[in-house]
C-alpha cells in the first residue's frame, strides 16, 4: 500500500512538472506577436561601413536574419531564399528593400568577412555584428535564441544553435512578421510586396 501511495505521489509530481514546463515553454514568435507582445525595435550594430542603425532604414522594408557565417545549412538557405525572393520583385521594388544579417559569432565573423559573405547572396544584403551584450539584447528584442555548442572532434571547435526565422520589418521600423527561413521565394516576394 505504501509503495502504491509513493508511486501515485511520484506520478502526480511528474505530471505537475510536465504541466509547469508546458505552461512556461517559450511561445512561437507568431503567437507572441498575435498576443500583442512588443517584439522588435531599433538596434545599432557594426558593419564594414561603420555603425549600422536600423532607424537609418526607415522608409524601406528590412529583412532581418540572425545567424553566423560558418552556419552549414540554415543561414545559407535563408539568405538564398531571400535573394530569390528579391529577384521576384521588380528593380524598383528591390530598391526599397534591404537585408541585414546579424552574426552572433563575432569571434569568427569580422565585419569584413560578413560583408563578403552577404554580398555573395545579394547586393542589398549587409552583414553586421556587435559585442556580446548588444547581440544578446537584439536577440531578446526579436524573440530569438542562440547558444554555442562544443564540437569536440571538429576543427571548427564549436557551432551555434540558433533561431531560423526571417524577420520582416516594415517601413516604420516595426517588426511585421517572422517567417520560416525556407519559405518559397514567391511567397516571400508577396510578403515583402504587402509592406511596400
Amino acid at each position: 500500500m505504501k509503495t502504491l501511495r509513493n508511486l501515485l505521489l511520484l506520478t502526480a509530481v511528474m505530471l505537475a512538472g510536465v504541466a509547469i514546463a508546458f505552461y512556461f515553454r517559450p511561445q512561437p514568435i507568431e503567437n507572441r506577436i498575435a498576443l500583442g507582445e512588443q517584439l522588435g525595435g531599433d538596434f545599432t550594430l557594426e558593419s564594414v561601413q561603420g555603425p549600422l542603425k536600423l532607424e537609418d532604414y526607415r522608409g524601406k522594408v528590412v529583412l532581418f536574419f540572425i545567424g553566423y557565417a560558418s552556419c552549414p545549412d540554415i543561414c545559407p538557405t535563408a539568405l538564398a531564399v531571400a535573394s530569390q525572393g528579391l529577384h521576384n520583385l521588380s528593380k524598383e521594388e528591390q530598391k526599397e528593400v534591404v537585408g541585414i544579417f546579424m552574426s552572433v559569432d563575432p569571434e569568427r565573423d569580422s565585419v569584413e568577412k560578413l560583408a563578403k559573405y552577404t554580398a555573395f547572396f545579394h547586393p542589398n544584403f549587409i552583414g553586421a555584428t556587435a559585442n556580446r551584450a548588444t547581440i544578446d539584447q537584439v536577440v531578446k528584442q526579436y524573440g530569438a535564441f542562440y547558444r554555442m555548442v562544443d564540437l569536440e572532434e571538429s576543427a571548427m571547435g564549436y557551432a551555434v544553435d540558433h533561431s531560423s526565422k526571417l524577420y520582416l520589418i516594415n517601413r516604420e521600423g516595426e517588426l511585421a512578421k517572422a517567417l520560416p527561413h525556407a519559405l518559397p521565394p514567391k511567397e516571400l516576394a508577396t510578403e515583402i510586396r504587402d509592406l511596400l
